[in-house]
């Protein structure tokens, strides 16, 4: 028999700033009654996505972006390279433009480096997911030359030994970007190097927070989309502290044996993990308990 346990949904958990104003974005758009395409899932998570596809919003890809002339298209948080720009205004579509200000601000530190004079200009390395939206967008300021680097061996393949300035992609680890500074200090011999701490820091300081609160809870229910990284690294932070973490979608992925004997259970999730979703698996997991107790 399982008893209902104490249910609490991490307050911390869910959309970070920038796709909370994403997802403001196209709401409001979608008020008006035209159609309103997005490039890219708005936020890796597919029950969020559908949410919105049944309001109206309506989800390509880049191939499909020169075939709506003077349509809208909505930019989603993780950005764009100027190529995508180019490819609406020579269309006449109608940008719609929800960048993450964190990330806008990150693609002109780049562009500004990448615009200097060649004789000035250094090897740039973005520390990130290579092909991540988010990523492709900042390489895209350097017209494709910036190198993007996600282990620390990749450095043995670069030149380092000039001048060199490192950014990240601004939801990866501040230890894995510690880590990056370091090997690449030790690599150089000659040559200048800066680094610029772009690590957003709602996203950064929710790995300290998750563990914690995966410790406070006898069972933690962690709820994220299949294509969220962050997802997948806050998930293996609870796991590590916690062995009864079990990670599911959404509520249809529950299983009634995971609250066995269970006190307390903690629901957490990513940033791409709406609050709507948190509360339905709670409501599933009160459902389940109280069948299992008659």
């Amino acid at each position: 028999m399982t008893k209902t346990p104490i249910i609490e949904i991490d307050s911390q958990s869910g959309f970070c700033f920038g796709v909370v104003g994403a997802i403001r974005c196209a709401e409001k758009h979608l008020k008006e009654g035209q159609p309103l395409f997005c490039l890219g899932d708005i936020v890796h998570n597919a029950d969020e996505v559908e949410r919105l596809r049944r309001c109206g919003l309506h989800t390509i890809e880049h191939k499909d972006l020169p075939a709506l002339k003077g349509k809208r298209v909505l930019l989603r948080a993780h950005g764009e390279p100027p190529s995508t720009y180019q490819t609406a205004r020579e269309n006449n579509i109608e940008i719609i433009d929800a960048t993450c200000p964190v990330v806008l601000q990150l693609q002109r530190r780049i562009k500004e480096a990448y615009e200097r004079p060649s004789a000035r200009r250094p090897l740039i390395i973005i520390y990130g997911k290579r092909g991540h939206a988010e990523v492709n967008g900042l390489v895209g300021q350097t017209n494709g030359e910036a190198v993007v680097v996600e282990e620390e061996s990749e450095l043995d393949t670069l030149d380092l030994n000039r001048d060199v300035e490192l950014y990240s992609q601004t939801t990866k680890s501040l230890s894995g970007f510690q880590r990056m500074i370091h090997a690449i200090q030790e690599r150089k011999t000659s040559g200048s190097f800066k680094y610029f701490d772009t690590i957003c820091r709602q996203v950064a300081n929710r790995m300290a927070h998750i563990r914690e609160f995966a410790r406070t809870h006898e069972v933690i229910i962690f709820v994220c989309g299949a294509k969220s990284s962050n997802g997948k690294a806050l998930y293996e932070a609870c796991r590590n502290v916690n062995p009864r973490s079990y990670l599911t979608v959404n509520e249809a992925g529950l299983q009634s044996d995971w609250f066995k004997d269970a006190d307390t259970v903690g629901i957490c999730g990513a940033t791409s993990t709406p609050s709507w979703l948190m509360n339905k698996v709670k409501d599933r997991i009160e459902e389940i308990c109280t069948l299992s107790e008659k």
